[in-house]
């Protein structure tokens, strides 16, 4: 039983034969795959939020691959991208790889290691999606810390020392400390490396799933 569960493999590609050939081999592994004909039906028909990864043929009718690729990351969505093509080319395989597709076959691919690129994209798609849960997890506690926690919060970011931050708050030591140590176990880390950590991960760009 595939440990990918609640993960579809979407195929986007024109060769019928291949997406059907596929399709079975995904099913004898224990995946679920949907295939699209071109990028136009993907885009209308497909939840861009679930999880998954992306199967794409780089050469298509109407929008290509590195198009709906681009597509795709306009639109936020960080499904990995396994190219596997039939008219494969440097520039285009160079493209690919720039904006983030996880891997470049060519056509033809041996079962085997198309699967093993397809289980391996997906280990990264959960990859990714636990890291945005746990981001999103720690943002929340953040924005429950009052406004006093959240100042001291930034001072100490910053590394700022407690008499440093009572002085500049007119506060006492003990105070600073008393909420320090509150925000410590509201956004659940024992060191100041680790709450600097967290501070620089929340202010990144957050990644849509």
């Amino acid at each position: 039983m595939s440990s990918h569960a609640h993960a579809t493999v979407f195929i986007v590609d024109a060769d019928r034969a291949f997406c059907d050939g596929l399709r079975r081999s995904l099913a004898g592994v224990g995946h679920r795959a949907a295939a699209y004909a071109d990028a136009e039906a993907f885009l209308a028909e497909c939840d861009l939020q679930q999880p998954g990864c992306l199967v794409l043929e780089a050469h298509l009718p109407g929008i290509d691959g590195l198009q709906l690729q681009n597509e795709l990351n306009r639109r936020a969505c960080h499904l990995p991208v396994v190219f596997v093509t039939a008219h494969g080319d440097v520039p285009t395989a160079v493209a690919a790889l720039r904006n983030g597709a996880a891997e470049f076959l060519e056509k033809p691919v041996g079962e085997q290691i198309l699967v093993d690129a397809i289980e391996k994209a997906l280990k990264l798609d959960a990859a990714r999606r636990r890291e945005h849960a746990r981001k999103k997890t720690v943002a929340a506690c953040i924005e429950k810390l009052t406004a006093r926690e959240r100042e001291i919060m930034r001072y100490v970011v910053a590394g700022k020392m407690n008499k440093t931050i009572a002085d500049e708050l007119c506060i006492s030591i003990k105070t600073v400390e008393a909420h320090r140590a509150r925000v410590m176990e509201k956004v659940g880390v024992d060191s100041v490396a680790a709450l600097v950590q967290l501070a620089f991960e929340i202010d990144q760009p957050r990644t849509a799933h």
